[in-house]
Formats: C-alpha cells, structure tokens, sequence
C-alpha cells in the first residue's frame, strides 16, 4: 500500500480516544502522569519560595539551587536515552527514577519543615530529583510507541499532554496555596507522595517488554554513536534543537528564577506567581485539544508557528504590566506550547525508528536543555547587572530564538506519516 503524504489524516473522534483509554497499560501510564505531574506542579512554587525564605536567600542562591537539579538533567539525558533502549521494561526503568525522585524530594521537604534546610543541602538533594528526569524523560518518550498503534501516536501524546497540563493546573494552584498556608515543606512532602503513586502504577505496565536478549552486543559508546548518527542526519531535527537551546535559556531564568523575584517585589509573591503558572497550565491543556484536533500536513510547519507566542509572556513581565495582563498573555502562551510539543513528539515517533528513538529523544533533552543550567546560574548575575527589567527583556529575545527554525525548508516541509517509529524509508519526507 502506497501513502500520499499530502492526504488528509482523519481527526480522533471521542469513539477514538474512549478506545485508547479502554487501553489497560495506557491508561496505567496516563494515570502515573496524571498524579505524578499534579506533584510536579506543586514542587516549583514549593521549592523556589522555600529557597527564597531561607536566612540570606536571594535570586542567585535560587539559582544555584536550580542549577543542581537542572545540570544531571543535561550530563546524564543521553546515558539516559542509552539505557532505555537496552533495558528489558521501559516502564520499571521509570517507575525507579519516580522513586528516587520521590525520596529525594521528601527529605528536601522534611528538612523544611524541621528548619534544617539550608541552601547546599537542598542543592544536594536536587540533585537525585534532576538525575531521576534524565532517566525519565527519553524513556517516556520510548515507551508511548509501546502503548499504541501508529495511527493513534498524535492522540496518545495528546492525552499524555492533556493530563500533564490538567495535573500541572491543579498542582501549582495547590502549590500555591500550601506555600501561603502551611509553608513550603508541606508542598515538597505532598510531591513525594505523588512520586510513589507514579512507581507503583508504572511497574503494572507490561506493554514494550522484551521477552529475548537483544540482537545487538554493542556498547554504550557504540549506541551513542548511533543515536548521534539518527540524531545528526535529519538537519530540521538538530536545528530545531539548536535554536530550543538558546530559547529555553530565556525560559528558564525568566520563568524558575526571575519570575518569583518579580512576584516578590511587584505582587504579593507565591499566590501571584501560582496565578501566572495556573493560566500557563491551563492554556497548555487548551492547546492539547486543539492539537489532538489538528492533523497537518506539515506538522512542524505549524509546530513553529505556534511557538512565535510563547516569549510574549515575559516581554510583558519586563514592562511595568498589570498582573492580570501577564496571566491572561502567559494563558495565551501555553497554547502555543502544548501545540508545539505534541506535533514535534509525533513527528519524532513517525520519522526515527523505534529502536534508536530514546536514544533520539535523549539527545533532544540534551541539547534542548544544554544551556539551562546556565541560565540558572547566570540569573542572578544578570538581575544585579541589568536590573530585572533589562534582565526579562534579555530572557524574552532569546525564548523567541527558537521561531528562527521557519527559514528552513526542511523543518517547513516535514510532512506527517500514517505509521509508527520509523515510517520514513530513508531522510526526510519531503
């Protein structure tokens, strides 16, 4: 059978997304995300205003603290992208990063509550719950080609999407309110709860289990080589992760580090800067409907241009902005988020084959987050030097950077296949 890749797909139909969540392992591993990600929400509300009430806390010992967690995400993101493609069950693999995530960030929360955290021990810490996401993340991104056909790949993300974002609205109001009522310990424990529930509900999964040795006896170093090789010879795949590189410097220190010291010194801190998280949240579960809706021909096409709205956030953050502008423009901005990363995750499952592709992904998050510790690190710095508004104003021209990616007709004329990992014969479809 022959494909036109000009066609039309059909759009999922509610019959069709009922029948993925009939699914026993999908709906296991969209459940482990629902909760897990409701924790995940509470935790930056919990864990940047906890940082930033410790004695002598500024911006920049939140920044370090950010940085810890976000630089094992960058070192480890490929040995994590390895390793889930040689181990027997995707699934174990993350229900044990989930654990060492959850105990670490319930002794981080511990030690708030008992007035024992100080800045370098919850750095330290943060650093098990960063290392844990690099095992996470490309494993996750392995194991939905696992869960569904290759026809429902798009739904499949849009309901992982979907209950990232509903989870993630409902966390950080609630992180919000914790961190103004009961304080930001209480937060961190609650987090940690949710990552146990997450452990428990992944290891039923049984979907993408080998059941034989692999054919290959090739080692580490070999298989990055070859996930460097997949990685490297589709350009509108490298480029985009170039230009993301540059963008999520601008998004981290704007959004982790300089978003609360604004909150702090312009509104009335947690509960304001919960506000702005809420709306992004809730734009991002928008988003996932309308992407679960589209079915483009040229799916990164459309991914880029939705990304053009997601800096216009933090512009406004660095002008004198009514606080009700900035969450009514950041709701805006989750859309444009939540359409991008649902196309860009099918486009991936449908080009990459599926034995290479958490090696794939792994290099994405590498390269992705590449700058982000950084950027963590560099905040502060560049608060005092520029003043936060100059500071905002830098984040905001390089969260743009990444709408750049539109000049290449590659990463323009990608065009969507039916099937699942590694339906292109060879290259890029154009």
């Amino acid at each position: 059978m022959t494909h036109d890749p000009t066609a039309a797909t059909p759009r999922p139909g509610r019959r069709e997304v009922l029948r993925l969540l009939r699914s026993r392992d999908l709906g296991l591993v969209l459940v482990s995300r629902l909760v897990s990600d409701f924790g995940t929400g509470i935790a930056p509300i919990a864990l940047a205003f906890g940082v930033l009430a410790l004695p002598g806390s500024d911006a920049s010992s939140l920044g370090l603290v950010l940085l810890c967690a976000a630089l094992p995400r960058v070192v480890f993101m490929l040995l994590g992208g390895v390793i889930a493609d040689r181990v027997r069950s995707r699934a174990a693999l993350m229900a044990w990063a989930e654990a060492a995530a959850g105990a670490a960030h319930l002794v981080a929360g511990v030690l708030f509550l008992t007035g024992h955290a100080t800045v370098a021990s919850v750095a330290a810490l943060t650093v098990v719950g960063g290392s844990a996401a690099s095992i996470y993340y490309p494993t996750s991104t392995g194991l939905v080609p696992h869960l569904v056909t290759g026809g429902d790949l798009q739904s499949a993300n849009g309901l992982m999407r979907l209950s990232t974002s509903l989870a993630g609205m409902l966390g950080t109001a609630m992180g919000g309110v914790l961190v103004a009522t009961v304080g930001a310990g209480w937060g961190l424990v609650m987090d940690a709860a949710t990552y146990a529930v997450s452990a428990v509900l992944l290891s039923l999964v049984r979907a993408g289990i080998r059941t034989g040795e692999r054919e290959s006896s090739s080692s580490m170093v070999d298989d990055l080589r070859h996930g460097w090789r997949e990685f490297t010879s589709r350009r509108w795949v490298w480029l985009v992760v170039l230009l993301f590189s540059l963008s999520n410097f601008g998004f981290a220190a704007a959004i982790e580090v300089l978003g609360p010291v604004l909150s702090l010194q312009e509104f009335d801190g947690a509960p304001s800067w919960a506000a702005v998280l809420v709306s992004f949240t809730l734009g991002m579960l928008v988003g996932v409907v309308v992407a679960m809706r589209l079915r483009p021909d040229r799916p990164m096409l459309v991914a880029m241009l939705a990304q053009i709205v997601v800096a216009i956030p933090i512009a406004a953050m660095a002008m004198p902005t009514a606080l009700a502008v900035i969450v009514a423009l950041a709701f805006v901005s989750g859309i444009g988020v939540s359409v991008f990363e649902i196309l860009w995750t099918t486009s991936l499952q449908q080009h990459v084959p599926a034995e290479s592709l958490s090696r794939v992904s792994s290099y994405d998050w590498f390269g992705s987050l590449a700058l982000t510790p950084i950027a963590l690190a560099a905040a502060g710095p560049l608060e005092a030097w520029l003043g936060l508004q100059g500071a905002l104003w830098v984040c905001a021209a390089l969260g743009a950077a990444a709408c750049l990616a539109l000049v290449d007709p590659q990463v323009r004329h990608l065009r969507a296949l039916p099937g699942g990992p590694g339906s292109e014969v060879s290259g890029v479809a154009v």
